[in-house]
């Protein structure tokens, strides 16, 4: 075997998500980010496209990410619906954690290979970044609130009008124990045809 099969599967099974709330005050370090993003790099992506794009927020940067999503989100969400938690959410995580990466996707110029394909590349770079965080001992959180397919993240991330948001993803080190997890066996989610 060219590597060990057992680690890579406990690393499998042990990856959580952990939200901001349970991050401590221990900071994570630029260069562990770095890490973070190189691995995500390596992911697979149809035509060698490499669509992923990141941007971090890291220090200043995330107060600047907190307030720019509380405004956007009084702005888009009609005063008497406004819900104070999700507001305190949009507006403090962002200094809860140590980085905030901005999940983006660049759409292919020439748009030959589709839109979907360019996504599930993206989101396997965010699976190489959630595995990097579990060996490291990092929690990690990938939120996709509505607000991160606005026209206005966009402007804010200064993306092309073609491009994405896929979300955002939260960076820390756990606060508490970490968690346990389950899935269902894979004979309710696995048909095998052999004819």
């Amino acid at each position: 075997m060219k590597y060990n099969l057992s680690e890579i599967t406990e690393l499998i099974k042990d990856r959580r998500t952990i939200y901001p709330e349970f991050f401590s005050d221990r900071k994570v370090h630029r260069e562990q980010v770095e890490l973070l993003m190189n691995n995500a790099i390596w992911a697979p992506s149809h035509g060698l496209t490499q669509p992923w794009r990141f941007k971090v927020f890291m220090e200043e940067g995330k107060t600047r990410l907190g307030e720019f999503m509380r405004d956007l989100y009084i702005d888009k969400v009609p005063s008497k619906e406004v819900n104070e938690v999700k507001l305190a959410r949009m507006t403090n995580r962002p200094a809860k954690a140590s980085a905030v990466i901005a999940i983006c996707m660049e759409r292919q110029a020439s748009e030959k290979i589709p839109e979907i394909e360019e996504i599930a590349a993206v989101a396997c770079a965010v699976q190489n970044i959630h595995l990097t965080c579990t060996a490291y001992g990092l929690g990690g959180f990938w939120a996709t609130p509505k607000l991160v397919y606005t026209n206005e993240m966009k402007e804010f991330l200064d993306i092309g009008p073609k491009d994405l948001c896929l979300g955002l993803f939260y960076v820390g080190y756990p606060g508490e124990e970490w968690p346990k997890g389950q899935r269902k066996p894979i004979e309710y989610v696995t048909e095998w045809i052999q004819k």
